[in-house]
């Protein structure tokens, strides 16, 4: 873990190492990802049959490569009735939540008697990637599917794989309850291709999104442009922002619900106060050992772990949005003061009584969020992302008279006579 002091002379460069270091894996898979994207393309199910086969050690022709209604019947069995209760209080709080996104249409007439607008509407068809694994979670099946049917998505469909045959009932409970219309057990590239290109048994949709793998995200990125994606997802992120009247311990146990998520994974504590940030590096020692994700919170923790001493919060400002952070606690007793004041952060959670992990579950709000910095251009998963703009022009003879004349003369500047023409045979 990096201790780092804003008022060091040495601070500035230690810092640009910080925000630039790199922690996303780099696992050279990008010719072994255009390989299986190139087989499947070519060959549909066989191949996807057979790359099922080889990595997740399963015979689709016999357990059929859709999730079928029996087996998520059973799934829902398995599922004890509190988890269950909790999936739909979630539900329905991101499902409000995101109601209110839904933009509205536009349609004007301006003082030349030119009327124009934009209508929104949703993508026909969509597809959520959902990891298997220890990464398998059915958080991201309810952030990443509800807003797509609250989007208007008329097909929804979801692929996880399920190695050696093992479903997470889980899973799929949440992918009922937030309305996917099928289930189909493949994963890795494999299953993004298919997604893409379609083949016999899955049809192709217009936009991928869920998290993955290294294979996964390289494949999402290959695939763009043939297909929409939410983004490049890398490993999670947060700060907090706390002075010395927090509890070190709530602080410290922020802190490690990130560092647990991967080993490369960053948690960053920013204060005004050496003492309290020396409490709150105690209490993480103290909650690591309590720990059953000890070992990948540790690595986390020791590899890319940082505190952050400033003078003040004013000083913190920049450095909050050099780094652009995934998530941002503000624990201060005015957040809404800072938080205005922050340009760039995925979401921000305001207040001492304000856990990112409320956050994850059933505040509302998307997890999906940018990170590795992209918070400086991108935004968290929303209903839009699901949805296309489509603009409208209408002239009119009335319209054009007064605005057509000043077409033609643009056209002929840029050379292209025929542009011209196509408006002044209307004069």
């Amino acid at each position: 873990m990096q201790r780092l002091d804003a008022r060091d002379a040495g601070f500035a460069a230690a810092f640009t190492a910080l925000v630039e270091a790199r922690r996303e894996s780099d696992a050279g898979v990008a010719n072994d990802v255009a390989a299986i994207i190139a087989d499947v393309r070519a060959r549909g199910d066989a191949a996807l049959f057979e790359l099922t086969a080889k990595f997740d050690r399963i015979d689709l022709a016999t357990s059929g490569i859709e999730v079928s209604v029996t087996e998520i019947a059973a799934a829902r069995a398995q599922v004890p009735a509190a988890t269950t209760a909790a999936l739909e209080l979630a539900a329905t709080r991101i499902r409000a939540f995101h109601a209110a996104q839904r933009p509205a249409d536009h349609d004007a007439t301006d003082a030349a008697g030119v009327r124009a607008g934009y209508r929104w509407s949703a993508v026909e068809a969509a597809g959520l990637y959902v990891p298997g694994g220890l990464a398998s979670y059915p958080s991201s099946v309810l952030m990443n599917a509800i807003p797509a049917k609250v989007a208007g998505v008329e097909r929804l469909v979801m692929v996880t794989p399920t190695p050696a045959g093992r479903l997470n009932p889980l899973v799929l409970v949440a992918a009922e309850l937030a309305g996917v219309d099928k289930v189909y057990r493949i994963g890795g590239a494999q299953a993004v291709a298919a997604l893409a290109y379609g083949t016999a048994s899955i049809a192709p949709v217009d936009k991928i999104v869920g998290p993955g793998n290294a294979w996964v995200a390289e494949a999402k990125r290959q695939l763009y442009g043939t297909v929409g994606i939410d983004m490049v997802a890398g490993p999670s992120e947060i700060v907090v922002v706390s002075d010395a009247k927090s509890n070190p311990e709530w602080v410290a146990a922020d802190l490690l619900s990130q560092a647990e998520h991967d080993r490369t994974a960053q948690s960053i504590l920013i204060t005004d106060s050496v003492q309290f940030s020396e409490a709150v590096e105690a209490a993480v020692e103290h909650q690591l050992a309590a720990l059953s994700t000890e070992a990948t919170a540790r690595a986390s923790w020791d590899a890319f772990g940082a505190i952050i001493i400033v003078s003040d919060f004013d000083a913190a400002l920049p450095l909050i949005d050099r780094l652009a952070p995934e998530h941002i606690e503000l624990m201060v007793d005015a957040p809404d003061a800072l938080f205005a004041r922050i340009r760039h952060a995925g979401s921000a959670f305001l207040g001492r009584h304000t856990p990112e992990a409320a956050g994850d579950y059933v505040g509302g709000p998307n997890h999906v969020l940018p990170t590795g910095r992209r918070a400086r251009f991108s935004s968290g998963l929303s209903v839009t992302d699901f949805m296309k703009r489509t603009t409208f022009l209408d002239c009119g003879a009335a319209g054009l008279a007064v605005i057509g004349p000043a077409a033609a003369v643009l056209a002929d500047a840029e050379g292209l006579p025929a542009h011209a023409n196509s408006v002044r045979i209307r004069l």
